[in-house]
């Protein structure tokens, strides 16, 4: 059923882009107002998460092209027309089939993080 309502271009932009609804719901805010320049604070406060959490997937955002960071405040801004293109149509798709997406972002393979640490 995913496969009838998700397009096969935009499951893997939310394979390459996307690892949590978290991220997708930043995302969807900043796209929302992109005149506007948010804060981590900010960002947190209206998607009721920590600040470390939200830092953390703006920066991967950013990352991935799709978010630009000035001063530690952060705007919609895709390095591509077809990212745009691919965010576009799966916030259409998220609006009409909610669950299926963020069952799509959930089951997906989560990105391996590794931080080392010196042995004291």
């Amino acid at each position: 059923m995913v496969d009838e309502l998700i397009p096969a271009d935009v499951r893997d932009f939310i394979l390459r882009h996307i690892d949590s609804v978290a991220q997708w719901e930043a995302l969807l805010l900043l796209r929302a107002n992109p005149a506007e320049a948010w804060d981590v604070g900010r960002v947190a406060r209206r998607l009721y998460a920590s600040d470390g959490e939200i830092a953390e997937l703006l920066a991967q955002l950013c990352q991935g092209g799709l978010l630009a960071a000035s001063n530690g405040l952060f705007r919609y801004e895709c390095a591509s027309a077809e990212q745009r293109n691919a965010i576009d149509r799966l916030a259409e798709i998220y609006s009409r089939h909610l669950i299926p997406v963020t069952r799509l972002i959930h089951d997906k393979p989560r990105r391996t993080r590794c931080s080392f640490q010196k042995d004291p």
